[in-house]
Formats: structure tokens, C-alpha cells, sequence
């Protein structure tokens, strides 16, 4: 198949949120903690406090999971997180007014499937960067897949942030990292999301290999769920993404969710990065 996707133009209010944290952060020798957690989970007006509270206790960037009947890449807590936000009508219009009511000072970047952004119709992207989205993540949209929809995401005023594998060979991580912006995401793993004993092995030589390809900052995700591992991967990588860990103690409380991030920023400024 021809690969007829287009650079990304996203516009400077948005991409540039982005860049402006990831410089802000390299100039002090820090890295960027990114938490996710699920919109409406554990319910919507808590979803609202927690996001206000995790930016209270160190996030940099917030990734906020549109909620999805079928999420195959989530691990079992992502996936109870989505069906409970969804048995309370959380849509892609109420996630964005979750996000609008929270008000927060850092960026946000929408983690969605495609269906959910399909279905809001052609403005979706303009409205959520009118309530503060400051880019998208989508899951099941590789570049070249359908060049179409990918012009949609790389001409919307939204960084266009995208996914690489442990797997991907060099020359298809520049490809992927030339069609997107913001930062791009390393996943650690193959599998689904969740929370993991140990990091792989073979992860410092991945983030180099991704390193040579791209010059936009690296932050890595899938399984870190520790202060310890927290602290590993801000050695090697830009941000370090916290998911399954975060969802897991948003569901106990809004408190314990944001003690576990004061922790693990706590982890990734003793990691010693510059």
C-alpha cells in the first residue's frame, strides 16, 4: 500500500503546550511524569477531582482514556475502569467537559481508540482543543493504515502523539516519529497494559534505538507502575507513563491516587537525569 500520510502541522497552541514542558523540564534536568487515568472513573465528579489532584501532586502531562466497549489494548484494570465509566454515560462530550470543569495548568492528551473520535463527528478534534486537549494518542492508528484519517489528526490543532513497539525496526520508528508530534510513546512491552514486576531487559537498548530515529522527547509506558521502575526509566527516557497503577488506586480514592504520583515523582527526580 502506498504510504500517502501527511507530515503533521499541528498549530503552535497546542504542540507547542507540549514542547514548552518538555523543554521547561529538560533545562532543569528533570523528566516528565505522565500520569493516565480513565475519564468518569471512579465516577464523574470525582474523575474531575482526581485530574485537579494529580496535577497537584507533580504531573506534567495528564493522558485522559476516553472510555470504550472494547478496549483490546487495556489490561484488566484499564478495562473495569472504562466499563464503570461508561455505565455512567461517559462519552467523548462529557470526557471533554470533565476536562473543560478541571481546569488544569498542564497539558492533556486524549488516549482513545478511533471509534470514540469517529463517532463524535468531524469537529471532534477542534472541540477538544476548545476544552483544553492539547493532543491525542489513538491506539489503532498506524501510520499508512488510512492516510485519510491521518491527515484529519495531523492537520487538527491537537499534537498528533504516536505509538512505537519494542519490536519496530529503526527505519519504521522514523517513519512513525516523522507523522507525529508532542512526544512520541514507547511501549515497554508487547501485551496489554497493567501493572508488572519487572522492566525489560532490553528496554535502555530500545529507547536508544528509538533515540536515533527522532528527536522528539521519548516517554515510556505499558507495566511501570513502581517508584523504583519510575526511577529506571527516567535515566534512559523523557517521561515515564503510569496507567494501570493510577487507575488501580483511583479507585480506592482520589487521595490514594495522588500519593502514589507524589511518590513516584518523588522516584523520577531522585533518578538523577540531566
Amino acid at each position: 500500500m502506498q504510504n500517502a500520510t501527511v507530515s503533521v502541522s499541528a498549530t503552535i497552541s497546542s504542540e507547542g503546550e507540549l514542547a514548552a514542558r518538555f523543554t521547561a523540564l529538560r533545562a532543569s534536568g528533570r523528566r516528565a511524569l505522565v500520569p493516565y487515568v480513565t475519564a468518569g472513573h471512579p465516577d464523574p465528579e470525582r474523575s474531575v477531582a482526581l485530574l485537579q489532584a494529580l496535577e497537584g501532586a507533580g504531573a506534567d502531562i495528564i493522558e485522559v482514556g476516553i472510555p470504550f466497549s472494547d478496549p483490546m489494548a487495556d489490561g484488566p484494570i484499564i478495562q473495569a475502569s472504562s466499563q464503570q465509566a461508561l455505565s455512567h454515560g461517559i462519552d467523548f462530550t462529557r470526557t471533554l467537559d470533565i476536562v473543560r470543569r478541571a481546569r488544569l495548568d498542564i497539558p492533556v492528551v486524549l488516549f482513545s481508540y478511533l471509534n470514540p473520535l469517529i463517532a463524535a463527528g468531524p469537529d471532534a478534534l477542534q472541540r477538544a482543543h476548545e476544552a483544553g486537549v492539547h493532543g491525542a494518542l489513538v491506539t489503532d492508528l498506524p501510520v499508512g493504515a488510512d492516510p485519510e484519517r491521518e491527515r484529519w489528526f495531523g492537520e487538527s490543532p491537537l499534537a498528533f502523539v504516536r505509538l512505537v513497539a519494542p519490536t519496530t525496526p529503526a527505519a519504521r520508528m522514523a517513519e512513525i516519529a516523522t507523522h507525529g508530534s508532542g512526544f512520541v510513546y514507547l511501549i515497554s512491552r508487547l501485551g496489554v497494559t497493567g501493572v508488572r514486576d519487572d522492566l525489560p531487559p532490553e528496554l535502555e537498548q530500545t529507547v536508544s534505538r528509538l533515540r536515533g530515529a527522532t528527536a522528539l522527547p521519548i516517554c515510556v509506558g505499558f507495566g511501570i507502575s513502581r517508584p523504583e521502575q519510575a526511577r529506571a526509566v527516567a535515566k534512559i527516557a523523557d517521561g515515564v507513563v503510569v496507567g494501570s497503577a493510577v487507575v488501580r488506586a483511583a479507585g480506592e480514592s482520589v487521595e490514594r491516587a495522588a500519593t502514589l504520583v507524589r511518590t513516584l515523582r518523588d522516584a523520577i527526580d531522585d533518578s538523577g537525569a540531566s
